[in-house]
């Protein structure tokens, strides 16, 4: 056996919730400015959420506004007034407190960002990391793919059925490769062990929350080649109850869930979080840019696998340095270094041309929503704009030069 395990949590966990939070705060602001810059944080405990940070904006929404919208991601998510659990097991939306502690983003940082030629400054220094592997169909490891595929069953389920299920809930899955030869190639023999914690309410005895998420589990379409519901190992609420839940049990932090958000693991991630701030911040941007290079240099057949670090000073438009690790996976002929100047050579990566490329200045309900990839996670679904394999091509010329 050679093992290997990613876990995912689901919208209506408290860190994932202060994420989603966060990202409507950013969706909203934009929506109002364009140029707006926000850095917010949200803290989340028992019926308190705290939102501070800093905030630039020609526009602002007030105390109400802020309030409404907390209120109003927390029932999108799941949290309502649900009679099936008590106001002692559940969050109820209506018993929040909201604080809001905004200030004004520092005038030393925004003359690095807003530069006078146009060009844009990354709004701090950093570094990030991008990944991509051939293991699944979107160029994504198979450990988080996978827990994410069954968190995402058992989360819409508990929506449709809040008289059973609460959507405070978690998945994990083990992937057995066989081998670290395997591993290093991608090469996933089966799913190992499945974990899913869900709330459920008080009148459900364990054995039939376990009947019930064990369908989910033989529904949600997983491998077959990898899934033998036989011989896989399935931890379902394995203390035995789970029905107490929510930021009354555990409070919820922004930026908390960078593994979940980026690669399970598989990758190193930058340390900064996505989540809470706008398009300027490399902690965001830098992410999706090394991302799309990552995906486009795999699906291109250049590598099995492959890493690209990006870093950035504050208030300097190119990054610092680029480097790209396909991790002794890449074509003969094809080395690292060449790939590393390749994209340097062919990729501005300054903030303004991450921007245009993906859109970040202009989410909304057509293209895409920050509170939305909060929700389903940084990278690895299809819609986004920085999932597209528009430089496959570009890559594929670099094979007929070498």
């Amino acid at each position: 056996m050679y093992l290997f395990t990613s876990e995912v949590v689901s919208p209506g966990h408290p860190d994932k919730c202060a994420d989603i939070i966060a990202d409507s705060v950013v969706d909203a602001t934009l929506a109002l400015d364009r140029n707006a810059r926000i850095a917010s944080e949200v803290f989340f405990a028992g019926n308190h959420i705290i939102i501070g940070g800093e905030i630039k904006s020609k526009k602002t929404l007030n105390f109400e506004q802020y309030e409404c919208l907390v209120k109003n991601t927390l029932e999108k998510i799941g949290y309502f007034d649900n009679p099936n659990f008590t106001r002692e097991q559940c969050l109820h939306p209506q018993d929040i407190e909201v604080h809001v502690l905004l200030n004004q983003q520092s005038g030393d940082i925004n003359q690095g960002v807003d530069q006078n030629d146009g060009e844009i400054g990354a709004g701090d220094q950093g570094i990030m990391f991008g990944f991509a592997s051939n293991e699944t169909s979107n160029f994504m490891p198979a450990a988080i793919t996978y827990a994410r595929v069954l968190c995402d069953k058992v989360y819409k389920y508990a929506k449709a059925h809040p008289d059973e299920l609460g959507v405070d809930i978690k998945t994990q899955v083990t992937v057995d490769y066989g081998s670290k030869s395997n591993f290093e190639n991608c090469k996933p023999q089966k799913i190992h062990t499945i974990v899913v914690s869900a709330p459920c309410v008080e009148t459900m005895s364990i054995e039939n929350v376990r009947e019930l998420i064990g369908e989910i589990i033989d529904n949600a379409g997983l491998p077959k080649k990898l899934y033998d519901k036989e011989k896989t190992i399935i931890y379902i609420n394995p203390t035995g109850r789970y029905v107490n839940h929510s930021s009354l049990h555990d409070s919820g932090v922004t930026g908390r869930k960078l593994i979940v958000d980026s690669f399970g693991g598989y990758s190193p991630i930058g340390g900064g979080a996505q989540s809470s701030k706008d398009y300027t911040k490399v902690d965001r941007s830098g992410l999706y840019a090394a991302r799309y290079i990552a995906k486009n240099i795999v699906a291109a057949g250049l590598a099995k696998k492959c890493i690209v670090q990006l870093s950035y000073a504050i208030g300097v438009a190119k990054p610092i340095s680029v480097s790209v690790d396909t991790m002794g996976t890449q074509v003969v002929d094809i080395d690292d270094d060449m790939l590393s100047n390749f994209v340097m050579k062919n990729f501005a990566l300054t903030p303004k041309w991450i921007i245009s490329k993906f859109g970040l200045d202009k989410p909304s309900a057509e293209t895409f929503l920050y509170s939305k990839v909060a929700a389903n996670g940084q990278v690895g679904i299809k819609d986004y704009p920085w999932e597209k394999l528009d430089s496959v091509e570009l890559f594929k010329n670099l094979v007929k030069k070498a």
